[in-house]
């Protein structure tokens, strides 16, 4: 039967091809390209490590048992690829060689894993052999490589979340930060740290949108976390330029500039919903109550503040408005621990397999 054998070799090239553009996109191509296999990998194994994670006695708990998530979902990739393409290339073996399915399966495992107790025969099933065991090596050869590039990132994102300890506490707040700027004489010099953190910023967004896995990758200590440091950096720079009667500090406005391309980019690559345009007079999740005990905290250890509090609140919440939704949906999805006007007030985001494009639209920070 010719027509059964075309059919089930152009199937198996066809999951082969799927497969290895999966692979390529996940791991080589730099920039956010949503892949559905990759991303129905993670979405089934968050659901089954939010189920553990369920019976675990309070916030230690389950921050120990989702640290497993990012690094298994990682290794779970090959697994999945070196799965479809044994299946694409038993497909090819049997259609090639009229070969029976247990045959054919032998023979692809052998070649693709690079095993060689099962010779093919014939010129046709070598070459085939040949490209398989060649497919095998470079799916291992792509997760070794990467691995090194991930921890990489996953560094350097967590160096700025310990020093932020250090000038925030733990869970970081921007109000913290302010008060021990202020006690130590260096609260005419955060301009510093908010230069650090524009940088910071855009390696976020580069590896967060091109290895999407590292989102959920844990800090070492419960308390600590990329996205609630996120939020104590912006909203720390949001009062500087609101509150503080210091000159108007041009870092701190970049520094909001480039928290807000990130943290809005990062929302694209897992298709949560925003306003790309927001009024200054939008509504934001910070209450005018606690803005105005804030102040009263920076007031108590000196804080130079403006003395229009009106005028302050509406620059304030100006600012917040542009990275408000996202930095607490983003906080909702990686399940972060709480910290003061982050993830005390999270969004819920439910992850999801629909990919989406959605036309990125420059934030007009106000």
């Amino acid at each position: 039967m010719p027509a059964v054998r075309i059919a089930l070799f152009a199937a198996g090239v066809f999951i082969a091809l799927g497969t290895s553009a999966s692979a390529v996109r996940t791991f080589v191509v730099p920039r956010a390209v949503p892949v559905l296999l990759s991303r129905t990998v993670f979405v089934i194994l968050r659901w089954l490590f939010t189920l553990s994670a369920r019976r675990s006695h309070g916030y230690e708990g389950l921050d120990r048992r989702l640290a497993y998530y990012a690094p298994t979902s990682l290794l779970m990739l090959p697994a999945l690829w070196l799965t479809l393409m044994l299946l694409a290339f038993s497909l090819m073996f049997g259609a090639i060689g009229n070969l029976s399915p247990d045959e054919a399966m032998t023979i692809a495992g052998s070649s693709l894993l690079t095993l060689g107790f099962a010779e093919p025969v014939g010129w046709a099933q070598e070459v085939l052999s040949f490209i398989a065991a060649a497919i095998g090596v470079s799916l291992l050869a792509l997760l070794i490589t990467y691995l090194p590039t991930i921890y990489g990132a996953f560094t350097r994102r967590e160096t700025l979340v310990s020093l932020l300890e250090v000038r925030a506490g733990s869970p970081p707040w921007a109000v913290t930060m302010l008060i021990r700027y202020q006690q130590i004489g260096m609260i005419d010099r955060a301009d510093e740290l908010f230069q650090q953190a524009e940088l910071w910023f855009a390696d976020i967004e580069e590896s967060h949108t091109s290895l999407g896995s590292l989102a959920f990758f844990r800090s070492p200590l419960p308390e600590r976390s990329w996205i609630t440091a996120a939020g104590a950096l912006l909203d720390a720079a949001s009062l500087s330029q609101s509150v503080l009667d210091l000159p108007d500090d041009p870092h701190a406005a970049l520094c909001i500039r480039s928290g807000t391309l990130c943290l809005r980019r990062i929302s694209d690559f897992f298709d949560i919903a925003y306003d790309p345009d927001p009024r200054p007079d939008d509504p934001v999740s910070i209450t005018r109550d606690e803005f105005d005990h804030a102040l009263e905290l920076l007031e108590e250890v000196g804080t130079p503040i403006q003395a229009d509090r009106e005028q302050a609140w509406k620059a304030f919440a100006g600012w917040r408005v542009n990275y408000d939704s996202v930095l607490l949906s983003l906080a909702s999805l990686c399940q972060a621990p709480v910290a003061p006007w982050s993830s005390d007030r999270a969004l819920p985001v439910k992850p999801t397999l629909r990919i989406r494009r959605r036309r990125h639209v420059q934030p007009q920070l106000r």
